[in-house]
């Protein structure tokens, strides 16, 4: 039987020591899967336990970066799960531009690693509306991550498996070394902020938010939360975008209804109904 994190006093005491150091609470994740990926971590910087790891952290910036590395999800891939992205832009975004009178529209990308997914969202949107200035807001809670996805370049050629050749030569710039960089123009179009997702959201009345791949590791309650204040920052009838294989549970109850495979619509006054 998993034991819960208040009757391990070593995990306690690294949950606690992690939250002071770098304001990611640990307690919304699954302790057992936490404990277990992070103890292999400690145990490659040399540290015996987790508290030990914990102070090595608070003097050794590179294992304090090490340790924000391993412990979000960066995985980087341009249209991720084709068939969706496939959805999202012949169905989802077409419905949702409509909705709003063709005004730009407002897209979350929440956890958006290395940057893939929120320049994915700006070249579909490039291509339903040229021109219009839609705000794409990507948030993830590693600095460094955001980092390399503000510079929008170093991708490699399996990144872009699922870009077509009509979309590389308009989006893409491929350097001397075969890496590739999205053009000044897409960069432009995404504004990137640090942020933590279970502390709250950043602002409301988004027409879509993009949360994949996410809450792996959250725990059931964590979960539920998140779902919930993103139901609470979309606009009625506003889309969320989550991962192939994650399923809203007791969507109805948190105020949404199943729109496509991996699409969720808040209830709302302008909401179109399920699908």
């Amino acid at each position: 039987m998993p034991r819960d994190q208040t009757l391990d006093p070593e995990y306690t005491t690294f949950v606690r020591r992690v939250r002071h150091l770098t304001g990611i609470d640990l307690a919304g994740y699954k302790p057992e899967q936490m404990r277990r990926r992070l103890t292999a971590l400690a145990a490659r910087h040399g540290a015996a336990t987790l508290p030990a790891f914990a102070e090595l952290m608070a003097r050794d910036p590179a294992a304090l970066q090490a340790f924000k590395n391993f412990f979000t999800i960066n995985v980087s891939e341009f249209l991720r799960d084709p068939a969706r992205w496939e959805d999202l832009a012949r169905v989802v975004l077409p419905r949702l531009h409509e909705e709003g009178g063709r005004r730009p529209l407002r897209v979350w990308s929440a956890g958006c690693a290395h940057g893939a997914e929120p320049y994915s969202l700006a070249m579909l949107l490039e291509e339903l509306a040229p021109g219009q200035p839609h705000r794409i807001l990507a948030t993830d809670i590693d600095e460094a991550v955001l980092a390399r996805a503000m510079r929008g370049s170093g991708y490699q050629e399996a990144e872009l498996r699922h870009v077509d050749a009509a979309r590389r030569a308009r989006f893409f710039t491929r350097a001397p070394d075969g890496t590739y960089a999205v053009t000044p123009a897409l960069r432009a179009r995404v504004t990137f902020q640090q942020h933590d997702l279970l502390t709250g959201v950043p602002g409301h009345g988004w027409d879509l938010i993009v949360c994949r791949n996410v809450v792996i590791y959250f725990t059931e309650t964590a979960k539920r939360t998140l779902y919930l204040r993103l139901a609470e920052a979309l606009r009625p009838g506003g889309v969320l975008f989550v991962g192939g294989t994650e399923v809203v549970t007791a969507a109805r109850e948190l105020g949404f209804v199943p729109l496509l495979t991996s699409f969720y619509q808040k209830v709302g006054l302008r909401c179109a109904g399920a699908a």
